[in-house]
């Protein structure tokens, strides 16, 4: 009895059963506090549907998903070397092609075609909406994220902050806050656009040159704050951004060119439109600011600071410039979100929404400007197919557990995100044959 218990595979089950048994708690019906127990018991006793085959007790579907968990760890752990060899021979040829120029050019033309005629595609009213306020702005978000977090390696928790910025940005210069506009001039959303980009750039300028002499936990803590002052202060300061009752009706953007008018209004597909420009050309902006020499300061000084130094590189002047130039995209996103929605409340710069942004920088991968766009489609695709066709069980205030059950099974298997940049992945290879520091790799900070 005690050499089965001792086991390594009855110890792996226990373990992938426990597992379950815990998502099935998650999932499972709420608790009251006239029943406290209910919520666990039902849990396991409610009846649900066997994967819409028949019908069933919970614990019998759950058990089934222990017992291939189980499987799939135990294969793992046995032919895991053999099914990485598989999968990188299989990968060989594509990973080969799309290192040529054109090929590379050739897919960027038929995903932005195909960004193009989704709108035409999908004509749920839902998910137009959602392209724009829940992807495509998050999108731009990830975007500039990473010039921070993967490019410079600065972990930044309160880049929610800059988004913050852009909107009330965008309600001060077309008269939505109690503060008169500039220059008295109520003026078109579009004008605020290139406002709010120098205004937020310059509040990274202000926010890093005191701040970014810190390194590793204690520049995310300062990060932190900044993002809660900005909340605090747009929450209390009724005489200035409207406090908590929010700002006054923002105009939607207009286009005013001798005959031609345009005004957006209320429809979603003119704003996903105008956001893919930005997109593009951010894209276009940080993948050529990647590989110039500015890039490649970003890059040494993420890997090793005090080498990066040594050359002669300047850590503050970059470290600064990487949080103005990220913030740009949560300026314009900001612009966006403020037009869209007519009016904008402090409660939704919440320190969540920050988190939410670097979920999607570190599972699509830190430093790849593909991978960081493909991870925030990934991500918040699901995340509106749960809210808007949601399975059995599933809560919505229960988002956040899934999401950190991810980047846990993520930072097991695939430290590096869905698709790492060359870089990265070479970091990630050199700590694993016990050169450099892990610590440097995920959040580039130095002993």
């Amino acid at each position: 009895m005690k050499s089965i218990l001792t086991h390594q595979l009855f110890r792996r089950f226990i373990t992938a059963a426990a597992v379950l048994a815990v998502v099935a708690v998650m999932t499972g019906p709420a608790g009251s506090t006239e029943a406290p127990t209910a919520g666990f018991t039902g849990s396991f006793s409610e009846r649900s549907s066997f994967f819409g085959f028949f019908e069933t007790v919970r614990w019998v579907p759950f058990l089934f998903l222990a017992l291939v968990f189980f499987g799939v760890w135990t294969l793992w752990l046995s032919r895991g070397a053999q099914i990485k060899s598989g999968v990188s021979q299989v990968m060989q040829v594509p990973r080969a092609a799309t290192q040529r120029r054109p090929v590379r050019w050739g897919i960027g033309v038929v995903l932005l075609f195909v960004a193009l005629i989704l709108p035409h595609v999908i004509n749920d009213p839902f998910w137009q909406a959602a392209m724009v306020e829940q992807i495509a702005v998050y999108v731009l978000l990830a975007i500039g994220l990473n010039v921070v977090v993967g490019f410079a390696g600065l972990l930044d928790l309160g880049f929610v902050a800059f988004y913050a910025i852009g909107a009330y940005v965008t309600a001060w210069v077309t008269g939505a806050l109690p503060t008169p506009p500039l220059f008295g001039i109520h003026m078109d959303p579009f004008f605020a656009i290139p406002i709010a980009i120098v205004i937020v750039m310059v509040a990274g300028i202000v926010l890093g040159v005191p701040t970014l002499r810190l390194r590793g936990d204690y520049l995310a803590i300062v990060t932190l704050g900044f993002g809660e002052i900005i909340t605090i202060f747009a929450n209390n300061l009724y005489g200035i951004t409207g406090g908590s009752q929010g700002t006054s009706l923002i105009p939607h953007f207009s286009l005013h060119i001798g005959p031609i008018k345009y005004v957006w209004g209320l429809a979603p597909v003119p704003y996903y439109y105008l956001t893919l420009v930005f997109v593009v050309i951010f894209l276009l902006a940080f993948s050529l600011l990647e590989h110039s020499r500015v890039g490649r300061a970003w890059t040494a000084i993420r890997e090793d600071e005090v080498a990066a130094e040594s050359v002669g590189i300047n850590p503050l002047k970059y470290k600064v410039m990487a949080f103005a130039i990220g913030a740009s995209t949560a300026g314009f996103a900001g612009v966006v979100t403020a037009s869209q929605s007519n009016n904008i409340f402090p409660s939704s710069f919440s320190l969540a929404f920050s988190i939410n942004i670097l979920v999607l920088v570190i599972f699509g991968g830190m430093g790849s400007i593909f991978g960081v766009v493909l991870g925030a489609l990934l991500i918040q695709t699901g995340s509106m197919y749960l809210l808007h066709s949601p399975p059995a069980g599933y809560q919505s205030s229960d988002l956040y557990i899934y999401l950190g059950a991810l980047l846990v099974v993520m930072m097991i298997f695939r430290p590096a995100g869905l698709v790492p940049s060359r870089r990265r992945r070479r970091e990630i290879v050199l700590s694993e044959a016990g050169e450099g520091h892990m610590n440097e790799v995920l959040t580039g900070d130095q002993p």
